[in-house]
């Protein structure tokens, strides 16, 4: 029993089923309605998607901070080659998934290969991509196409997309990091980068695929942030990053690496969701939803910390 509370996944489960059973209680009108847990869902399903490439990288012991304006990024990208040089839905995707797929083989070749520290590495793209969005989208990008725009806005049993394409990422790569020895390789690299290496594991390609598949993952989220909007804007996914990394550490993995499961990337990001949620149904002034938000990521990194220390005197 104690070891089943000690499991991140577990607990955090509990605690996400205490919340909402709390808020239905208080809120019984408005919280536990089709609208409301429909609207929230599809609030987490872009933080979702990053989170899940985020889970990769740090079970590998690595992170990327460009992950927030890729996703502006890619955005701009899809509506600009859409808009002013007319390409098809699924040609502009294409090119849209290969420039956020360029974006993260710079970041890890530069880490892996050259050993520059990944938080100066993706802190120096995050201003550099971010800069490109805006220079592409300038004060937003609009009237997108139609078949654009329904990616996100369809809906499949009353749900909109984004939900569906969230549990499908989350399923597929649930099943790769559990059922493929290229994936679980990540969990060695996390564990002891050295050994690693000298067992045979081609650490760096590995961590530069790590970094790829995340950006991909980052320029999906993107795209259809953009076509749930219907509008390309380059401030979208500010702060993302940040949502993203807290979602991830409450999830179960831990900055030291190793540590970690794609379902607690969904959890987490469920936990930041529904806490969000609730907040507003409280009426709390968004400056005091940031503070708490900040809180959060403190709490969940000193109880990484935490867990840590208790492990290593076990």
């Amino acid at each position: 029993m104690r070891q089943l509370v000690q499991e991140r996944t577990y607990s955090l489960t509990l605690t996400i089923v205490l919340i909402g059973l709390g808020a239905a209680l208080v809120f019984p009108q408005t919280f536990p309605t089709f609208g409301n847990w429909s609207q929230l869902l599809l609030n987490l399903s872009i933080d979702t998607i990053v989170a899940v490439g985020m889970m990769l990288l740090l079970i590998a012991g690595v992170f990327d901070l460009s992950v927030g304006s890729v996703v502006a990024f890619s955005g701009g990208i899809a509506a600009y080659t859409m808009m002013v040089y007319g390409i098809p839905v699924p040609v502009a995707v294409v090119l849209t998934l290969i420039g956020a797929g360029l974006i993260g083989a710079v970041n890890g070749y530069l880490i892996a290969y050259q050993g520059i520290n990944p938080m100066i590495q993706t802190l120096a793209m995050m201003g550099i991509v971010r800069g490109g969005a805006l220079l592409i989208s300038g004060s937003g990008i609009q009237n997108l196409p139609y078949w654009f725009n329904a990616l996100s806005q369809s809906r499949l049993l009353g749900i909109q997309m984004p939900v569906w394409y969230m549990l499908l990422i989350v399923g597929t790569f649930a099943f790769l990091m559990n059922k493929t020895v290229f994936f679980r390789r990540y969990y060695y690299i996390g564990g002891n980068e050295q050994a690693a290496d000298l067992s045979g594991i081609r650490v760096k390609r590995m961590k530069l695929w790590g970094f790829v598949l995340t950006s991909v993952l980052a320029g999906v989220a993107g795209m259809l942030l953009a076509s749930r909007l219907g509008t390309a804007l380059p401030t979208a996914g500010r702060g993302l990053e940040l949502r993203v990394i807290t979602a991830v550490i409450l999830g179960g993995a831990s900055l030291s690496g190793g540590h970690g499961k794609i379902i607690g990337a969904l959890l987490g990001a469920m936990f930041m969701g529904l806490v969000s949620n609730v907040m507003v149904l409280t009426r709390v002034s968004g400056y005091w939803q940031d503070i708490i938000l900040g809180l959060i990521l403190i709490a969940a990194v000193w109880s990484d910390k935490a867990l840590q220390k208790r492990g290593a005197l076990a």
